[in-house]
């Protein structure tokens, strides 16, 4: 039976965990190497910890030597973990504090990975509006990212959080919301890790909803063209753009009060990724029967059934091939024209790339370093097999972003610096401010967030 991208992670996790000593206490033996998900991004902190209680935690962070780095899962893409410090995990704080049923607000350890909401909330009578094409990322490591779902009316993680606790570097925790430290509050919700240790993440919720997703394909300049009324009827709606073609898989997810359980296919997306590599070996020098060769395949070799469940069960998907990714967040009016012109881009240099562009809607939100902060945005995401070289192709693709106004999303690979980011972010000093005034020294910054952040 082969294991899911799941089951892997949590393996590695429990891994991960036999090699700490104890709760909060650094494995003395020898260091033990931390990769992410991709295996992109890697280092060899001196020490890993675990604590098990919020005091163990401050304990730690008062007396830990260098740089202290929060890691989730590990699928981040951007270098925001590594360093030869200390590595830091939440995974022994999970789980749900409380929940009620009046405000429909929910407070959870900010260790639990989102795969691990739907279903106590589901028995609250309780549901996330919204979540992300997957769900393997702990709830800290989302909203540290922005980590967004689809949908006009929707904003991301980020934008669900009510309240949290922080612990900063002395130790001390500070519990904001938007009446308690709200600039606190304002820059935590979307802090990249670099203002302290989310534990604790109080969420607004919904009443439990069931969600009826439908997929089909079509070419994307029909589906462009239609975009207004597609964003206008349904709740939720995405593409995946087929790379040397002219087509993408629609999808669209509306509540539904439909009785009807039809339940996802099981397994991931091994086999339509292996087609994908398959053609694109055989036919990526002929580019005319290359494309008619997907147009046909994706339309007649590919099944597309409808799911209907419980909004956590179709929201998330497996997704058991590795890749990297660059994302970017570009104003929602401008996504049709950064589309077109990175699919011709594709087209006319024959990027050696196969994995289909993800095209999705995120409504804006006020976090100071949210990539949708006091914008509507089209979120644009371009992926490279893991086995190849996405340097290349991602240089390629990039300057498109920045000629549409393009926010990289915090998660994902980019290459700007802070010269470069803060003109993109009206409240960029204020959240500077807010990190100087919590960590001086510095200890939650490696050097991707000081090159990042513009801080020596």
């Amino acid at each position: 039976m082969k294991s899911t991208r799941r089951e892997l992670i949590k393996g590695l996790g429990a891994l991960g965990l036999l090699g700490l000593l104890g709760p909060g206490k650094a494995n003395a033996a020898r260091p033990i190497p931390w990769r992410n998900w991709s295996g992109a991004q890697s280092c060899l902190p001196a020490a890993r910890i675990a604590p098990a209680t919020e005091a163990q935690l401050a304990d730690a962070l008062r007396n830990a030597p260098g740089t202290v780095r929060p890691v989730g899962s590990g699928h981040s893409f951007s270098a925001l973990v590594p360093t030869d410090d200390t590595v830091l995990s939440l995974g022994n704080l999970q789980g749900m504090l409380r929940h009620d049923a009046q405000s429909r607000q929910s407070e959870w350890w900010a260790g639990t990975p989102m795969s691990q909401m739907g279903a106590p909330l589901a028995q609250a009578g309780l549901a996330l509006p919204n979540m992300a094409d997957i769900d393997y990322q702990t709830l800290a490591g989302a909203i540290a990212t922005s980590t967004h779902g689809t949908g006009p009316r929707f904003g991301s993680y980020s934008d669900q959080v009510v309240g949290l606790r922080l612990l900063t570097a002395s130790g001390d925790a500070i519990d904001c919301d938007a009446q308690r430290y709200p600039h606190v509050f304002d820059a935590a919700r979307c802090s990249l890790g670099a203002l302290g240790v989310v534990t604790r993440v109080r969420l607004q919720n919904r009443a439990a909803f069931k969600l009826h997703r439908r997929e089909w394909v079509q070419r994307y300049e029909e589906l462009l063209e239609d975009m207004p009324r597609l964003l206008r009827e349904h709740d939720h709606f995405e593409m995946n753009v087929l790379l040397h073609s002219d087509v993408a898989v629609a999808m669209t997810m509306d509540e539904t009060a439909d009785p009807r359980v039809l339940s996802k296919q099981p397994g991931g997306d091994v086999d339509k990724v292996a087609l994908l590599q398959r053609v694109h070996l055989e036919w990526q020098n002929s580019p005319r029967v290359y494309a008619r060769m997907l147009n046909f395949l994706v339309k007649y070799a590919v099944s597309f059934p409808d799911v209907i469940d419980a909004s956590y069960r179709v929201f998330a998907n497996v997704r058991d091939v590795r890749f990297n990714e660059m994302e970017y967040e570009v104003p929602a009016e401008a996504g049709p024209a950064c589309l077109r012109e990175i699919m011709k881009k594709i087209r006319d240099e024959k990027l050696d790339s196969f994995f289909p562009i993800e095209y999705r809607y995120v409504k804006r939100d006020d976090a100071m370093l949210s990539m949708f902060q006091g914008r509507d945005a089209c979120a644009i995401s371009v992926h490279q097999y893991y086995r190849m070289d996405h340097h290349d192709f991602f240089a390629r693709i990039e300057p498109i972003f920045w000629k549409y106004d393009g926010r990289p999303h915090w998660g994902k690979l980019h290459t700007l610096n802070a010269r470069l980011l803060a003109p993109l972010y009206p409240r960029w000093k204020e959240f500077l401010a807010v990190r100087e005034s919590l960590d001086p020294a510095g200890k939650f910054l490696n050097a991707h967030l000081r090159s990042v952040l513009g801080v020596g």
